[in-house]
């Protein structure tokens, strides 16, 4: 078997953690500690991410959608895919060397996705970018964990507790639709959605979007 090969690291500003890039073959995994954050060889989930919120706001001639955490990028290909030619998108990534990644070693898996004029790169905290937004966005993806909790770090709390969940709403134009992934269920963020004045359905699907491969958890909060 082909062994690992660490290609770079990058420290995750407002902590002492840092994520590794790491290669074997073709595959590509991002890694913090003894979690894998992404594979390349697993993208089902976190494309339906993005398709399953698509479907929510497909009346939507020229939807605005902020996505949080570039990850692999599977994410902002599927979104680009599903919500239109006409689409704003801006892609929120917190660690500047993930998206260098992108561009260096990485850069046959995003293919052109980040130079699509439909999408604009911001290396910033996306809780921040939401909070300065008001009735901006159709859409909010995010992905910045592996599930509604700051395991990157511990400031992305904030993004998932009941003030961060009336945040998002806010920055959330009518009928708009806020789409989370995770690793696995969480009942009590589940509840704080509600509690947040949002319609939820909470969606299984497959890592592999092929029926195989773990179940990962996409909740999909609308506006009313």
């Amino acid at each position: 078997m082909i062994p690992w090969e660490k290609i770079d690291t990058a420290a995750i500003p407002g902590t002492d953690d840092e994520l590794r890039l790491m290669r074997r073959g073709k595959e590509f995994s991002i890694k913090l500690g003894t979690n894998e954050l992404m594979n390349s060889r697993l993208s089902g989930s976190e494309a339906a991410l993005a398709t399953l919120a698509a479907k929510k706001i497909e009346a939507v001639k020229n939807p605005h959608v902020l996505i949080g955490g570039l990850g692999m990028g599977f994410t902002l290909r599927a979104a680009l895919g599903a919500f239109g030619s006409k689409a704003q998108i801006v892609q929120v990534e917190l660690v500047p060397a993930v998206v260098a990644w992108a561009r260096g070693p990485m850069a046959e898996i995003f293919g052109d996705s980040l130079d699509d004029p439909r999408v604009t790169i911001r290396e910033a905290d996306v809780s921040e970018i939401i909070r300065s937004h008001r009735s901006a966005f159709d859409a909010i993806l995010l992905d910045v964990d592996n599930g509604p909790e700051g395991l990157t770090r511990k400031g992305n709390d904030a993004l998932y507790g009941s003030s961060g969940l009336n945040a998002a709403r806010t920055a959330l134009r009518p009928g708009g639709v806020l789409a989370v992934w995770s690793s696995g269920p969480n009942p009590a963020f589940a509840k704080r959605l509600r509690g947040a004045s949002f319609e939820v359905n909470e969606v299984h699907v497959r890592a592999t979007g092929r029926g195989g491969g773990a179940r990962h958890i996409i909740w999909i909060a609308m506006k009313a």
